[in-house]
């Protein structure tokens, strides 16, 4: 559903992406993790057809995300959620991206009240927005189409416990549907929950995947990502 296949970038003669290759299969869900500057964000932009590169290939539905007939459809991506419009409503918001996509608007609704902003909040300008209010309305723009794939880059950030537990729900019951779904996250105690793979990257490079028995072996998956970024890791001694 999901695969990279030898994936290479260079920006000004850094690798940012050295020879990444991982798949995510339907009705799975993979947690794409790794410290800060490992790549991540640059591996999904690749993947939605935002950057190119230098080498391999990053494909979903066995095609690069540019060359899919109806990409709105078949793939939902949240990969920043302050690039939404703060002067516009979150049902605005929804509703534009329901006409872009050819979808009728009760559709609008249905996802409002999926993701938790039906009624006033909806009304509500998405300047006036909490972060965690964006994360959901972001969610709900990934989900209109209703895609066999879904991409999120920290979708967790600024919600509340509530909030986490209902994500959690959400993307775990996606990919029992069959979804396969990418997930990128430093919460590592979120990710052991849900996922059913993990794909540890580390200064561009792919340090292990597999499941979580598989690479924790009895330790958390915290301990695990610990161990296996330590001598990845760009933060100070």
């Amino acid at each position: 559903m999901i695969e990279f296949h030898r994936v290479s970038k260079t920006y000004r003669g850094v690798r940012a992406l050295d020879d990444v290759s991982f798949t995510v299969p339907p009705g799975t869900l993979t947690g794409f993790l790794g410290p800060n500057g490992a790549g991540k964000s640059t591996a999904l932009r690749i993947l939605a057809g935002l950057a190119r590169p230098t080498s391999g290939s990053a494909t979903v539905l066995g095609r690069p995300y540019a060359k899919l007939a109806r990409p709105g459809y078949e793939v939902g991506t949240l990969l920043d959620a302050g690039a939404l419009h703060p002067g516009r409503t979150g049902r605005e918001v929804l509703t534009l991206g329901a006409l872009l996509l050819g979808l009728p608007r009760v559709r609008v609704g249905e996802v409002l009240e999926l993701v938790g902003l039906s009624g006033k909040e909806a009304g509500q300008t998405v300047g006036r927005y909490s972060l965690g209010m964006r994360q959901r309305l972001g969610i709900g723009h990934a989900l209109l189409g209703r895609p066999r794939a879904l991409v999120l880059d920290e979708p967790a950030n600024g919600l509340d416990p509530q909030g986490i537990r209902w994500m959690r729900e959400l993307l775990r019951g996606l990919a029992d549907s069959g979804c396969a779904v990418l997930l990128s996250s430093h919460l590592l105690h979120e990710v052991e929950q849900v996922a059913d793979h993990i794909v540890m990257i580390g200064r561009g490079r792919v340090l292990a995947q597999g499941s979580l028995d598989e690479l924790g072996r009895g330790r958390s998956l915290e301990q695990t990502f610990l161990d296996l970024t330590a001598d990845t890791d760009r933060s100070p001694a």
